[in-house]
């Protein structure tokens, strides 16, 4: 159940992340306020996940997961470039996150 909660922590993330890059540096109310509320979500789920995960790979993998998603949101969404370094990158961070995941079990 902790990684079932922890998903969602970090899907929040990513939308959180939309968000403020959707807000114009806070100037519009309605992605603002998705923003925070995504925001308290996020780190409310990740609080109670990391009850019974340990700091070190929780946190991780929750800013990994958000580093990923929003990196795919912004190739994906708004059309950001996905070069074939940026994609190496993001690669390397999904190896580090199964790594980090296989260590701790």
């Amino acid at each position: 159940m902790p990684w079932i909660l922890f998903l969602f922590a970090g899907l929040l993330e990513i939308v959180w992340a939309f968000a403020m890059k959707q807000s114009q540096g806070f100037t519009r109310l309605v992605p603002t306020v998705t923003m925070v509320v995504a925001m308290l979500g996020s780190f409310g789920l990740l609080a109670i996940a990391m009850r019974s995960l340990p700091l070190g790979t929780a946190y991780m993998v929750w800013t990994g997961i958000g580093a990923v998603g929003a990196f795919a949101v912004g190739v994906l969404v708004l059309g950001e470039g996905a070069g074939a370094l940026r994609l190496a990158a993001a690669a390397m961070i999904l190896g580090g996150l199964a790594l980090m995941k296989l260590a701790s079990s």
